[in-house]
């Protein structure tokens, strides 16, 4: 049965790189999902406040103002999207920032620059199958 628009998986990408933005957006509107984009974390948070929840979310961890780790740690406190999965999409690969990210409890990590777009794809819906 194909999904209706309400029962679309609902993504939100929240990254200050708006180039990336559109082209994931493109990627997952294509395959059927409800994509809903910020540029950053703030207006990411005024969305999810107002009633928005995602069934994923992916985060870059480097941007202006509040950052990735500190979105998430929000996200959580406020239970704004409590059954979401939530990625990290980010460029930041050291250790010190896979366990900030792990502190969280973040259900996956990517590092962006060595991922295209069709694997960014793929394991969100892993993770999604297995937060079912």
């Amino acid at each position: 049965m194909p999904e209706t628009p309400s029962t679309k998986k609902k993504i939100m990408f929240v990254d200050d790189d708006h180039f990336l933005l559109d082209m994931y957006a493109v990627k997952f509107k294509n395959a059927g999902y409800d994509v809903n984009v910020s540029d950053n974390a703030e207006s990411a948070l005024k969305i999810m406040r107002g009633g928005y929840v995602p069934d994923a979310l992916l985060v870059d961890m480097i941007m202006p103002g509040l950052d990735g780790i500190e979105f998430v740690s929000v996200v959580k406190k406020e239970h704004l999207a409590d059954k979401a999965a939530v990625i990290m999409l980010t460029n930041q690969g050291l250790p010190d920032d896979i366990a900030k990210a792990k502190k969280l409890n973040v259900d996956s990590y990517i590092i962006k620059a060595t991922t295209i777009p069709s694997d960014i794809l793929r394991e969100t819906e892993k993770v999604l199958n297995n937060k079912k």
